[in-house]
């Protein structure tokens, strides 16, 4: 079993939403933007343990968030794809937080993503012994996931446009899944974007 006290959550949010044509991260949802939901529960999860990696965008998306309180940081390599803010953020934890036990990377355009599910994922770890926990929804698994300390070399050597995805097909048998509903669902085109908010 794993003895999981302390865990971070990473919320990446560097793109530049170039499908979109504006900031995902500022797109109102539920009253209030993509990014606000995601840091809410994740506040609410981690216990406050929570940074998020900005980019693309970075002056407006900071400046709407900093009443949050939440922690960001500027990846300045953000252009090199999410592998370099997988590495700022966990970076950034551990500097601040040298006891964590596991880390969740999560994104901003999953607006289905709760809590609860984020709790779920630690839940799964402490009643585990697996040393990743990944949301499982449209038969893959993905965002968010936990990653159990053992796995923060892993993190800290992605590279390029690798994505944590990598390491769940390295690790299969390292994995649990948890059921997120409506996982699939994100956002990165209008069209997404107006089938969310007509779906309201």
């Amino acid at each position: 079993m794993n003895n999981i006290k302390k865990t971070g959550i990473i919320v990446l949010a560097a793109g530049s939403s170039s499908r979109l044509g504006q900031p995902k991260q500022l797109l109102s949802y539920q009253d209030k933007s993509l990014l606000e939901n995601t840091i809410e529960a994740a506040k609410v999860a981690a216990h406050n343990v929570v940074v998020v990696i900005l980019g693309g965008n970075y002056q407006p998306v900071a400046e709407h968030i900093e009443k949050t309180g939440v922690r960001t940081i500027f990846n300045a390599a953000w252009e090199e794809g999410i592998s370099s803010s997988i590495r700022t953020g966990l970076s950034g934890l551990t500097e601040e937080y040298n006891d964590l036990d596991a880390v969740v990377l999560a994104v901003c355009d999953q607006p289905y993503m709760t809590a609860g599910l984020l709790q779920s994922l630690i839940d799964t770890a402490n009643n585990s012994d697996k040393g990743i926990v990944a949301s499982s929804y449209a038969d893959t698994l993905g965002t968010p996931v936990l990653f159990t300390s053992k796995h923060f070399t892993d993190l800290m050597s992605l590279t390029g446009q690798d994505g944590a995805k990598m390491l769940l097909g390295k690790y299969q048998d390292e994995v649990v899944g948890v059921p997120f509903e409506n996982g699939e669902i994100d956002i990165d085109t209008p069209e997404d974007y107006n089938r969310l908010i007509s779906g309201q």
